[in-house]
């Protein structure tokens, strides 16, 4: 039931968001933006902590997110590197997560070349318009993709559960995804469609990173 009451919430928050960013209101989009990251925070807090290890790990991500959040959600141009900086912690600690309960296995290595070659790719596609913040982004490219990796690793684990498996998966895949449009508006073109498409990815790849310490065992 708690469940579902903080989804049905994260749903109206996630389209407050949006009609916010639609109409390009920073005032309004920094607390709504606020509350929604502390919910998926909320979401992990609640479920059964069935390897505590992963649980803590992964809600030290969380929270590190919720002030990546917070800073790109802020007007400033110097926010943007705050937030890359405070999301890539957020992902050194899903790695840590991660190794936490899985380690290298076939599905792992596919995931590897897959992963590094779109990376590769990604960051060939970017670097024409990244000027001074070149370095920064080469550095969050590379945890983003160890992240998603070891996310690999998870789903290729058959001692863990399924369910939970592929939360973790799909969460990290969305999150990956969602930066993407991330970087599309920040670097090539500021529109709308970045955000209608890659906010919902990013919660959605939150909020089953935090739901899948109740299934993950």
């Amino acid at each position: 039931m708690l469940n579902t009451v903080i989804l049905m919430l994260a749903a109206a928050l996630l389209s407050g968001l949006l009609f916010f960013e639609n109409r390009d209101n920073p005032k309004r989009v920094l607390p709504v933006k606020t509350m929604l990251s502390c919910l998926f925070i909320l979401t992990a807090i609640v479920q059964p902590h069935l390897i505590p290890a992963y649980y803590r790990f992964i809600l030290i991500g969380l929270v590190f997110c919720l002030g990546g959040d917070v800073f790109l959600a802020l007007p400033q141009k110097k926010m943007f590197l705050l937030g890359l900086v405070s999301f890539l912690v957020g992902h050194v600690f899903y790695v840590v997560a991660f190794l936490n309960v899985a380690g290298l296995n076939g599905l792992a290595f596919i995931g590897i070349v897959l992963t590094l070659g779109v990376s590769a790719g990604v960051y060939k596609w970017l670097a024409p318009h990244l000027g001074t913040m070149k370095v920064p982004v080469i550095f969050y490219v590379i945890i983003i993709s160890v992240m998603l990796c070891c996310a690999w690793a998870i789903l290729g684990e058959n001692d863990l559960t399924r369910s939970g498996r592929l939360l973790v998966f799909i969460g990290a895949l969305s999150f990956y995804v969602s930066d993407l449009f991330v970087a599309r508006d920040r670097f090539l073109k500021n529109e709308s469609l970045n955000r209608l498409l890659g906010l919902p990815l990013y919660y959605g790849g939150q909020f089953l990173l935090a739901f899948s310490v109740g299934y993950l065992q």
